[in-house]
Formats: structure tokens, sequence, C-alpha cells
């Protein structure tokens, strides 16, 4: 089921059901085909109501709702795809380079000003302090800029993969070697640290006494010896 009904109605997933009545009938009067102007919307708004209609049909039904419900909960999306999907989101990556933008322009406003009033109120104020001050300050942009990439990457990619989540999608993402190389050393750090602690009398007799006092565990343990001998 590749449509997203909460997406044709323009709704949350959690939304109430006077909010999805709500929000068909809106939706159902914007794109009555009579109340097009022209031959080519007529036609468009019709496949456009049908969805509405469908959409309507599934999700004002509670056990309709509640099965597709289950069925998007379902889907997951891989890691291709989740950057596919990342980079054709654009709306929001324009918004946070918009906000990038108005952040630098103020850092700059920022710098000269200050910078010249520095440069008028020092007495002493010579050409090398001003080259240190030009890079200092040059470096201090750098970092702020460095800062604001970080951030905004951040708040990009917390608000798509939330916009995923409301969309009833699970993120999978695929192991990499360096995963891998992580889950065996963790591994073997248990393994290590099993033999140091048998190696002490009391937890190796509170084990002994543990495993002779306890069937159920007596028959586990055995059963996983039996399969390595």
């Amino acid at each position: 089921m590749n449509k997203n009904y909460y997406d044709i109605l323009q709704i949350n997933k959690n939304a109430s059901p006077e909010i999805i009545e709500k929000a068909y009938k809106t939706l159902a009067k914007k794109y009555h085909p009579d109340l097009q102007q022209t031959v080519e919307g007529k036609q468009e708004a019709e496949e456009i109501l049908k969805e509405i209609n469908e959409a309507y049909e599934v999700l004002s039904n509670p056990e309709k709702k509640l099965a597709y419900d289950n069925t998007i909960q379902e889907k997951s999306i891989s890691q291709e795809e989740y950057e596919n999907l990342y980079e054709q989101n654009q709306i929001l990556k324009n918004q946070l380079n918009n906000i990038d933008k108005e952040q630098n322009q103020n850092f700059d406003n920022t710098y000269y000003n200050n910078y010249n009033n520095q440069k008028n109120n020092s007495q002493n104020f010579n050409n090398e302090d001003i080259q240190k001050e030009i890079l200092r300050r040059k470096q201090e942009k750098l970092n702020y800029q460095r800062q604001v990439q970080i951030a905004r990457e951040k708040a990009y990619h917390d608000a798509y993969v939330q916009d995923l989540k409301n969309r009833g999608y699970k993120i999978k993402y695929k192991k990499s070697l360096k995963d891998y190389i992580k889950g065996i050393i963790s591994i073997f750090l248990v393994i290590v640290i099993l033999i140091i602690l048998w190696q002490i009398p009391f937890i190796h007799n509170f084990f002994i006494d543990l495993y002779e006092s306890n069937e159920i565990l007596k028959y586990i343990v055995d059963t996983i010896l039996n399969l390595f001998n």
C-alpha cells in the first residue's frame, strides 16, 4: 500500500475523528470539480477527490482505520531509501539555510561593529594589533560557522526522522563493518570478564552451588555444553 491516507487528508496519524471529518469536508469542498475553472482543473480535481474519498472512507471507519494503522506500522525504510528521501526534502533544508544566512549576517554585523569600536577606543591600536585581531576574529567566525552547520544538520536530521515516524515508518540502518567489530570486541570483553570472575573462589562456589541446586538451570547448562561436545 503506497498511499498514505493521513498525508492525503493533510492530518497527523493521531488526529481525532472530528479532525478527520473536518479535514475531509474542507478538502472535498476545495477540490470539488464543479468549482474548478478549466477542463484540466476539473479532471485533476476529480482524481484528487477520489483519493480524498478513499482516505476518508478508511480513516472514518474505526475497524478499517485500525487495520490500516497496523499496516503502515509494519512498513520500514532502508538506509538507501532514507538517504534518497532526505535529499529530496528541500523545503526544510531551504528554511534552515535561510536561518544560517541570517545568523552569518548578524555575526558579520557584530564583528565589524566590535572591530570599529575597539579600534576607535584604543590609543595603541597599531597595524600588528589589527592583523592579530583580524585573524582572531576570522577564526572565531569559522568556529561559529562550523557550530552552526553542525546544529543545522542535526536539527534537519531530527526533524526529518520525526516526520518519518509520524508517517508510520520504522528506520532500519544497515550495520557497517565498524559496528560488527564493536560487537565482537564487546562479546570478547564479556567473556574475559566472566573468566576472571570464575577464578574468584566465592563467585566460583556460588555458581557451582546455584548449578547444583537449580534443576532448570542445570538442564539448560548441560544442554548448552552438550552442543559443544
